[in-house]
Order: C-alpha cells, then sequence, then structure tokens
C-alpha cells in the first residue's frame, strides 16, 4: 500500500520536473492554410480528398457534411487545434466553415519548375549528314 502511494506521488511530481523530454501529439488530419487554399466551389468530393485526405469525421445522418480536425500538442505546452467542415450539395462543395477558410485570393505558390534554353536544331539536315559534319573538320 504504501508503495502505491508512493509511486503514484512520484508520477504526479514527475509532470513540471525540469529538462525532462515531452514528446510532441499530432493527432487528426494534418492541415495547413495552403491546403485550405487549395479548395474552390463546385470541387468534387474525390477532388477534396486529394488535397486534404480523407475526412476524420463524417456526418452518419448525412453524406454532404465532412469535419477535418487536426490538434497538436507541443511537448509540454498548451494545445492547439484547428478544425474545418465541408459541406456538399451532391458531390460538389458548396461551403466550408471553421476557425482555417480560404483566401480570398492567396498567394500564388513559389514556382518550382527551372526553365532551361536548349540549343536550336537545323531539322533540314539529316542524321546521317550531322553524323559526317562531327568527323570534317571545317571542309565543305
Amino acid at each position: 500500500m504504501f508503495v502505491t502511494v508512493l509511486l503514484s506521488a512520484c508520477s504526479t511530481l514527475a509532470v513540471d520536473v525540469p529538462f525532462v523530454y515531452k514528446i510532441d501529439i499530432d493527432q487528426g488530419n494534418v492541415i495547413t492554410q495552403d491546403m485550405i487554399n487549395q479548395l474552390r466551389p463546385d470541387m468534387t468530393k474525390r477532388q477534396v480528398i486529394y488535397v486534404l485526405g480523407s475526412p476524420l469525421l463524417t456526418d452518419p445522418f448525412s453524406t454532404n457534411r465532412w469535419d477535418y480536425v487536426y490538434s497538436v500538442q507541443p511537448g509540454g505546452e498548451d494545445r492547439l487545434q484547428d478544425r474545418i467542415a465541408l459541406f456538399f450539395a451532391g458531390d460538389n462543395l458548396v461551403h466550408v466553415e471553421g476557425n482555417l477558410t480560404p483566401e480570398l485570393n492567396p498567394p500564388p505558390p513559389p514556382p518550382t519548375e527551372t526553365t532551361i534554353e536548349a540549343p536550336k536544331r537545323d531539322l533540314r539536315r539529316t542524321l546521317y549528314q550531322m553524323i559526317v559534319d562531327l568527323f570534317t573538320f571545317g571542309e565543305d
């Protein structure tokens, strides 16, 4: 009995011990503002799943509402929660609610492509002529 009381007392005291590592706790669907900004009216359910993933909650009485919830508690800090509810008419997205909503004019994403200049090819010459030109040095 005494050992049980002693161990339970130690576990409650160990909550605020300094320099003890506390893990981050993530739960639900990861939701970012960039993901929300990709939502557009009249998107199909399939397109929404491509952008946000499968919903965490679906209304059992109506398939026209999907809820996404993401909560994160960084080690030892207060829990933060983002919630978004999507409403559909048939298969098309009609309304978005929650503490994250699409921005009206989101900034364009930074480009990830690189453009290079390729030299122009002379398409009038045949492959044979190009090979011959490689082995002839300045002769015409």
